[in-house]
């Protein structure tokens, strides 16, 4: 996973955590909407002083935001902004 696809993954989930629109922590961080968008789909690199300043809307600090994710104690459980890959169950004949 490069560091964009960890910003991103990290990003999105302390913003769902903190319970925070785009939009919203956009407003707090003083940047545009879009920018917070595109850093979440991993269009742009994000600078230092915007890391920043995301981080402590979130209540984290800039390197929590960089942190790779773990599977420790996620017990089989996708991580936070990872689509689920479980089929449905099949339907009885």
């Amino acid at each position: 996973m490069d560091i964009r696809a960890i910003l991103a993954l990290n990003l999105r989930a302390g913003r769902l955590a903190a319970g925070l629109s785009q939009e919203e922590l956009a407003h707090r961080a003083e940047i545009d909407r879009t920018y917070v968008s595109a850093l979440e789909r991993c269009v742009y690199a994000a600078g230092i002083d915007v890391l920043d300043r995301l981080a402590r809307e979130l209540g984290v600090e800039a390197a929590d935001l960089l942190r790779r994710p773990t599977d420790a104690g996620s017990a089989g459980k996708p991580s936070p902004g990872t689509p689920s890959r479980s089929r449905p169950p099949a339907k009885p004949r």
